[in-house]
């Protein structure tokens, strides 16, 4: 993994974490700051980047790609949460501050790029820049209620209504997706949502 200073595209990559949603606002100084303890990691299609279970957390920021949020009980059976793309994050901090495993597995989709570091670097930093902390906090809350949205979804539209929801809420992500993928996210059969996606046409 490099750093950023020494990354080939280190220019490209600065200009990516100033469209984070998290980092958009922060001022010049604390994102040199946080510059300094981010690595850059690439990951293959399905590589995961963090195991349900672990507790080695860290905080990612996603610059080119997209990642799965996904659970799994014992047998195997899998369930998507969320997926997010460029200018978006994802976190274990919730599982950091209640002192628990991740409950979830973090997974590439799709060929991804990320800069992450240390779940208690980001602490720390945090800790060090009050606007910064209260901004990511509020994403995190976000994203949690976006979790709960798409879990109740699930119970209480049809498999039309999921979709259309979907393409409301993630347009950018709907040619990107792998059709099997969203199909499992949407908890349809691919051929279901190859059928749906052609009434829509």
């Amino acid at each position: 993994m490099a750093t950023i200073a020494t990354h080939p595209q280190r220019n490209t990559i600065r200009l990516q974490l100033k469209q984070n949603l998290v980092l958009r606002e922060m001022p010049a100084g604390a994102l040199e700051e946080l510059e300094r303890e981010l690595e850059i990691a690439e990951y293959r299609k399905g590589e995961p980047l963090v195991r349900q279970g672990a507790t080695g957390m860290e905080q990612f920021f996603i610059l080119d790609g997209i990642l799965k949020r996904v659970v799994s009980n014992p047998q195997g059976k899998e369930m998507i949460l969320r997926f997010a793309a460029e200018t978006d994050m994802d976190t274990s901090y919730a599982a950091w501050r209640m002192k628990t495993p991740i409950p979830y597995s973090i997974v590439a989709v799709t060929r991804a790029r990320v800069a992450k570091l240390s779940m208690p670097h980001w602490v720390e930093f945090l800790d060090r820049h009050g606007e910064v902390k209260l901004r990511f906090e509020y994403e995190v809350m976000r994203l949690m209620s976006e979790v709960m949205a798409h879990t109740i979804t699930l119970h209480l539209l049809d498999a039309q209504g999921r979709l259309a929801r979907f393409m409301r809420k993630h347009q950018d992500l709907f040619g990107r997706i792998p059709k099997k993928e969203l199909a499992a996210y949407l908890n349809l059969t691919p051929e279901t949502l190859s059928r749906l996606k052609k009434k829509r046409r």
